[in-house]
């Protein structure tokens, strides 16, 4: 019975084997002229800005570290992490009962000499008296020459002790200034007003200040804060004092805090053969928001504009030398050379050729859905999300 319909079944599956792949590539490709679509944007006013981007930390721009000058056992600690101090503030107490006896000691010494050079003294007076006696005595032939030469000879004597005994006294009392100096070293004052960072020493903590000199706690002045930022020699040669930059932190990344560079160090550092130089922002902290060692997103500023009139950068064409646009008017989409100026990752400055308001076309719909489908499914005969075919290398 089949007989007469084998002509009519080779047909058939002659057109199912050439319709099946000339569906699924009309399926593909062919939808992409119904649905492609341009992509437009307005061109606007706004502010532009290209700029270099560093890692930084930050830091106090003015502390100091508080060392003991003197050893012995800490006897007070009067502040605690956290505390605002004074200059001359009042911190610790260190053990001065050596000290106090040595200042006691060198004050005795020192009134011991005293008391000698007022006994030299009266002892001169008494010399003088006897050498004048003698002098009229010898006039008269009652003493002998040497006995006058004697009594002359001891009121130089006398002088000479009483200056030996001067000097003795100014060392002294030089040794007297320094005690009491060393026993003020017992007392530890704040060296300048700000904020108590660090305390590294506890009460009955024994310090040992022979060799060197014990840090006993840190001030930081938290008003004003340096940013250390870290800048690939890449980028370096870019940047200069008084070069205006911005930074966030790692924790508020809204609030920008807008300074200049200070200074751009010399030397850099070297970490796994990456070489970094560091640059030294300054920033006032008055809301007392930063602090000691946030990490920060810098950025310095290269180039700026504000209330330009902006498109986004996918729209310019052409080569840099003859850039243009195109616009989307009444008649279509006119091709027109336009004038830029700063550019940036996503939008372009436009010096002229366009209007604020005006549409430029910045890509199109369909080719990208068209590129995705692509992708999803392939060829013919591949399955879905393998790659497409065609020569290697790809055109």
């Amino acid at each position: 019975m089949l007989k007469g319909y084998g002509p009519v079944i080779k047909i058939a599956l002659l057109l199912i084997i050439i319709g099946a792949p000339a569906y699924a590539l009309y399926s593909i490709y062919a939808p992409a002229a119904n649905d492609e679509a341009q992509l437009l944007a307005p061109v606007r006013r706004g502010d532009i800005e290209t700029t270099i981007v560093a890692t930084g930390q930050l830091e106090p721009k003015r502390y100091v570290e508080v060392g003991a000058q003197v050893s012995g056992q800490v006897d007070a600690i009067y502040v605690e992490e956290g505390d605002v101090v004074t200059e001359g503030q009042l911190l610790v107490d260190i053990d001065a009962t050596v000290f106090r006896t040595q200042v006691q000691k060198t004050e005795a010494n020192l009134e011991n000499k005293r008391a000698q050079l007022e006994q030299l003294k009266a002892e001169r007076e008494l010399a003088i008296l006897r050498a004048k006696r003698n002098e009229r005595l010898h006039a008269q032939d009652a003493v002998s020459e040497d006995e006058v030469y004697a009594s002359q000879t001891n009121v130089r004597v006398l002088d000479s002790k009483i200056s030996a005994s001067i000097a003795q006294i100014k060392a002294d009392e030089a040794s007297l200034e320094g005690d009491r100096a060393t026993l003020g070293f017992a007392k530890i004052y704040a060296p300048i007003a700000g904020t108590v960072a660090t305390i590294k020493v506890r009460q009955g903590q024994t310090l040992n200040a022979n060799q060197n000199a014990p840090t006993l706690l840190q001030i930081s002045d938290l008003n004003t804060m340096t940013v250390r930022a870290e800048v690939s020699e890449a980028d370096v040669g870019k940047l200069y004092p008084g070069m205006p930059v911005y930074f966030t932190t790692l924790g508020d990344t809204r609030t920008r805090y807008h300074s200049t560079v200070r200074q751009v160090l010399p030397t850099p550092n070297v970490v796994n053969d990456v070489v970094l130089y560091q640059v030294l922002i300054d920033i006032q902290n008055d809301s007392g928001a930063l602090m000691d060692a946030m990490t920060t997103q810098v950025f310095f500023v290269q180039e700026q504009k504000t209330d330009t009139l902006l498109v986004p950068l996918a729209a310019i064409k052409g080569p840099p030398r003859n850039p243009f646009v195109l616009v989307v008017t009444e008649q279509g989409n006119e091709q027109r050379q336009v004038k830029v100026g700063i550019r940036n990752r996503t939008v372009a400055e436009i010096l002229d050729g366009l209007s604020e308001g005006e549409q430029v076309v910045v890509g199109v719909r369909g080719a990208a859905a068209r590129g995705q489908r692509g992708q999803q499914n392939g060829p013919p005969g591949m399955p879905p999300g393998m790659p497409g075919g065609g020569r290697r290398g790809g055109f």
